[in-house]
């Protein structure tokens, strides 16, 4: 392999790194065999953060949603995996799902995702039916971003039901496979002589429709209960500060 190829290789692992199946496999308020409540630990944390940063994790939280999430089928750029992730997080979407493509060795970009997957939560699946099999349980309508017979416009999709939103491979586009499980597919119209958009450019058009969907139709785009709220201010107070697990630990040991 060569070192262009490896590189890519550990750019692709760094940026799904943050994720899982689920995303979060640890309880990350249990410290030793004491469970601290969301509360508790922005508290022990607040005196290692300065006020505006702390009200600057809050009012994101509080623009966040779950019910509009962007699936990545099979991607090989890591910069696209970057942009998408970038255009998800600044519209304030907390789930990405990243479904691996059949292929064994990606493309590196010097596009970077400035530290987004940091702020996500980023599912991995194996399969299109895997993935696909979950969101149905949950409960999310499956949106393919494809050109078929039946395509529609995008603006015919009510983003105020639970969606996932579908962006295939870069070259090949949304499988057969996950195409098989999918409720509906949408286009953006494009009346210029360009007939489609870069998978990251469409996946950052597509994400801001649904955001402004959202916003017209119910007059909020974030959705997020009032425990999920403060559990996620907790989790990135987590990420924000310094060796925060030991200082809570320390804290703790001292009491």
């Amino acid at each position: 392999m060569s070192h262009h190829n490896i590189d890519a290789e550990r750019e692709m692992n760094r940026l799904l790194a943050s994720g899982g199946t689920p995303p979060v496999d640890e309880d990350p308020f249990t410290f030793g065999d004491v469970r601290l409540s969301a509360e508790r630990i922005v508290g022990l944390l607040r005196p290692h953060m300065t006020e505006r940063r702390l009200k600057r994790i809050r009012k994101v939280v509080a623009g966040r949603t779950r019910s509009v999430v962007p699936v990545v089928e099979g991607l090989v750029n890591t910069g696209n995996v970057s942009a998408v992730m970038r255009s998800a997080e600044a519209l304030g979407h907390q789930d990405v799902h990243v479904v691996k493509g059949e292929h064994d060795r990606y493309k590196h970009s010097q596009r970077t995702a400035q530290g987004a997957q940091h702020w996500l939560d980023v599912w991995h699946w194996d399969t299109p039916d895997d993935c696909a099999a979950h969101l149905k349980e949950a409960g999310y309508r499956l949106v393919a971003m494809h050109l078929h017979a039946d395509t529609v416009p995008i603006r015919e999709i009510d983003f105020t039901e639970p969606t996932a939103l579908i962006f295939g491979n870069e070259e090949a586009g949304v499988t057969d496979e996950m195409l098989a499980e999918t409720d509906a597919a949408c286009e953006v119209p494009l009346p210029g002589f360009t007939e489609s958009f870069n998978v990251s450019v469409a996946a950052a058009v597509a994400l801001y429709h649904a955001q402004q969907d959202r916003l017209d139709r119910q007059g909020t785009h974030a959705d997020l209960a009032d425990d999920e709220q403060a559990r996620l201010v907790a989790r990135f107070c987590l990420r924000s500060v310094n060796n925060a697990d030991q200082i809570i630990r320390r804290k703790l040991g001292e009491r």
